[in-house]
């Protein structure tokens, strides 16, 4: 009984909680703008734009590709976009080197 009523549902709650990770990282670097722009000029020297710049494309990037994901529309180039941010953050944050956080 429970099944076939939330039937209809259960794709969309699977899908949200897949991607609830870049969704809440998306709204995070929405509201933590300057700390995350500063964080990357801090870290990079790259200057006040580039660091914007990256902000920017990670912001957009998760978001968009939730919005994607969700909204079932090219979900295939959505999860590349997501798995292209993992690689930058990666890179970007020096994640590969943080032992202590990849084994978190």
């Amino acid at each position: 009984q429970f099944l076939r009523v939330t039937k209809q549902y259960l794709p969309h709650v699977a899908r949200l909680c897949l991607i609830s990770t870049f969704l809440e990282d998306g709204i995070r670097m929405w509201f933590q703008w300057s700390e995350q722009r500063d964080y990357i000029d801090g870290t990079w020297n790259c200057g006040y734009f580039l660091a914007s710049i990256f902000v920017f494309i990670n912001l957009f990037g998760q978001l968009s590709g939730c919005i994607l994901v969700l909204s079932r529309n090219f979900v295939q180039y959505a999860c590349f976009g997501l798995f292209g941010i993992i690689a930058l953050q990666t890179i970007a944050y020096s994640i590969l080197w943080d032992l202590k956080f990849l084994v978190r």
